[in-house]
């Protein structure tokens, strides 16, 4: 359940910004007729409203017009469908892949480095980076404008929404690899439902009012599209640097310097952890305690312990050692840790790199 909320937010915070500035152009186009319409009627309202003004009468407000948020929402149904009935498919297959923590990680590193290279390429920093952009294939822009020209204009937007899923955001592509890990077609069905859904609001809002502003806020929307580009790119990296267990990842950097630091106290709902047994809370909010301190030159005994936890925290990740388990929603797993050398820093993750912690072995 919290993967999901975490997908909602993320549409509606950056996702919906995100997808408009891929797809939103091809939204314009679509609806020119639209656009042509709600320009000639805001033109005869605004006669009607001086009319009313000279005359004396309190009657000067303009009305909007529905058919030009009508087609947006049909755009938006379409694309919903569209993205569940993906997120269906790349859930059945990581079911049968069944990627692995590294596989992963170099996923999310690749997405982030896309997102990135999009940025860049909005911000106009180079020209190398316009490889970055991806278009859809002429035949299918040719055919949506064809229809829109012919007055099918409903037809459009659902032709539209429906065939986005072949040109995805940044922030979209990355929840579609975090459908696949799910490896569950069911949960990679309603984790995108989730995302999509979170991105609508912000979708048909920005949308609609760029239509009825013009190009006059696109540069400042473009800009702003571009830095939420950029810190997710960024993010992405360091979840998979996090999930390889590299030490050049913030988070990991941010854990040394923990580790350097008094030890905290130990959760009291926990039993008292020793050199050679140690116990872990796998809690929705990340692990307690992100730091442990067990005994070198021994085998340790790991315990996490979790109570009803339903965040990816479950998904248990030991890089190094090549650990994935997932855990029970509540109760204690038992792994055992071989022998390690004195000095060793053994980190820990969930299946996503967003919540660490690791293991520090003392002579």
């Amino acid at each position: 359940m919290n993967q999901l909320i975490v997908a909602f937010f993320t549409g509606l915070t950056t996702g919906g910004l995100s997808c408009l500035a891929v797809q939103g152009g091809l939204l314009a186009s679509s609806l020119e007729q639209q656009l042509e319409q709600q320009l000639d009627l805001q033109v005869e309202q605004e006669i009607a409203a001086r009319r009313t003004r000279r005359s004396g009468k309190n009657r000067n407000r303009i009305l909007v017009h529905p058919r030009l948020a009508l087609p947006i929402l049909l755009f938006l149904a379409a694309k919903l469908v569209a993205y569940t009935f993906l997120g269906f498919l790349l859930g059945a297959l990581g079911s049968v892949l069944q990627l692995n923590a590294i596989t992963r990680a170099i996923l999310l590193i690749a997405i982030g480095i896309f997102m990135v290279g999009n940025a860049l390429r909005m911000f106009n920093v180079h020209p190398i980076f316009r490889y970055f952009s991806i278009e859809p294939p002429k035949f299918i822009t040719r055919y949506i404008r064809r229809k829109a020209k012919n007055g099918e204009s409903f037809l459009a937007p659902l032709l539209l929404g429906a065939l986005t899923v072949f040109i995805p955001c940044g922030v979209t592509q990355a929840m579609m690899a975090v459908a696949i890990g799910t490896g569950s077609a069911v949960q990679g069905a309603v984790l995108m439902f989730a995302f999509i859904l979170g991105t609508s609001p912000v979708f048909f809002a920005v949308a609609y009012l760029a239509m009825k502003l013009g190009s006059r806020l696109e540069k400042w929307f473009m800009r702003f599209v571009a830095v939420t580009l950029l810190v997710l790119g960024l993010v992405s990296v360091n979840s998979g640097l996090t999930l390889m267990g590299s030490p050049l990842s913030v988070t990991n950097m941010i854990q040394a310097v923990k580790a350097a630091q008094p030890v905290a106290a130990a959760d009291p709902s926990l039993p008292q952890s020793s050199t050679t047994t140690l116990y872990l809370s796998a809690g929705n909010g990340g692990y307690s305690p992100q730091v442990l301190h067990a005994q070198a030159s021994s085998p340790i005994t790991l315990n996490l312990v979790t109570n009803q936890t339903y965040s990816c925290v479950r998904s248990f990740v030991i890089p190094s050692l090549g650990v994935e388990k997932l855990l029970a929603t509540s109760g204690t797993a038992v792994l055992s840790i071989p022998a390690q050398v004195a000095g060793t820093i053994m980190r820990f993750s969930c299946s996503m790199g967003m919540y660490t912690g690791e293991i520090v072995f003392d002579k």
